[in-house]
């Protein structure tokens, strides 16, 4: 079955909403789903980037220090004086100049994907501590916060504004010819060059627009808040990158859709506040991410081990 994935991913969060319903009614509140809700449209937004990325056969850890310096910036932008639009376009440049950084070195310094990423993920994290000394953005301008509007109008445009980036995505993925260079590279790169695919620059901008939508994802997470942490997006990248997989992205590239996306972004998100509801430490959330992490690469890895083997994977030979 073609959307097996997202079936299974479906069904899963079905499954645990009604665990949760029994276990924890309150977890269903119409407060609480709009936090929910509204914590996981940045992390959405991000994710449609690193779906693309992922797509290319390329990973991206750094993305939890680029949403923070993203976030910083739009805070101290706003600051500035300068009017919304602006504030918002410096910051898509920002994390756009932060992802093609990575793009180059991974496209034609041919240096892998996780090295160059743990590289910045721990050079730009610590940037950004040392200029902020840790200090948190505060003093926020009033036509910043919630973008100048009232909460409700802005949880109504944040969502907009999500709900057309999945929309823009998932029909690009479908129907643009850059959608099928980009399967194409993660398939199989070097049949990807034979057809005449500049791979390189393929994987550069990939990477580049995923800085651009994270940034564009620190700014709307900002702007729900008063103050800006500069330690903010700490875990991020995997949550992000869960996401991407359970909702069933390869690693290997070359295979993955938004709507998968969506979906591991739902269940992703539920986990932590669920587990809070029905008194379990929030710690595990991490944990629990990291074995979707696995157990989804591993559920991936199988099928093709049992293909390779002829199908007698883990019997002897008679």
């Amino acid at each position: 079955m073609q959307h097996r994935r997202e079936i299974a991913i479906a069904a899963t969060i079905v499954a645990l909403g009604i665990v949760v319903a029994f276990v924890a009614p309150a977890f269903f509140t119409l407060a609480n789903l709009r936090d929910v809700f509204m914590a996981d449209v940045p992390v959405l937004v991000a994710a449609l980037g690193m779906t693309l990325i992922i797509l290319t056969a390329q990973i991206d850890i750094s993305i939890g220090s680029q949403f923070a310096i993203c976030g910083v910036a739009a805070g101290l932008v706003a600051k500035s004086g300068l009017s919304l639009p602006v504030v918002i376009l410096a910051v898509l440049l920002i994390g756009a100049a932060l992802g093609a950084i990575n793009g180059a070195l991974v496209a034609w310094i041919r240096i892998p994907s996780i090295v160059v990423t743990l590289a910045t993920m721990v050079a730009l994290r610590d940037a950004l501590r040392w200029v902020t000394e840790g200090a948190w953005v505060q003093d926020l301008p009033r036509n910043f916060q919630w973008f100048g509007l009232t909460l409700g109008a802005f949880e109504v445009v944040t969502v907009g504004i999500a709900a057309g980036l999945f929309a823009g995505a998932s029909w690009a993925l479908r129907n643009a010819a850059m959608a099928r260079t980009i399967y194409a590279v993660g398939s199989n790169e070097g049949a990807a060059r034979l057809m005449g695919i500049d791979a390189a620059f393929v994987t550069f901008c990939v990477f580049t627009v995923a800085g651009a939508l994270t940034g564009f994802a620190a700014t709307l997470n900002s702007a729900r808040f008063n103050q800006i942490p500069s330690n903010t997006g700490l875990g991020m990248e995997l949550k992000v990158i869960a996401a991407v997989v359970v909702g069933g992205a390869s690693i290997r590239g070359g295979r993955g859709t938004v709507v998968g996306t969506l979906f591991g972004v739902i269940l992703l998100g539920a986990i932590g506040p669920a587990l809070t509801f029905v008194g379990v430490s929030a710690y595990w959330e991490k944990a629990i991410q990291g074995a979707i992490i696995l157990t989804a690469v591993a559920a991936e890895a199988w099928p093709a081990r049992i293909r390779k083997s002829g199908g007698r994977l883990g019997h002897s030979p008679a």
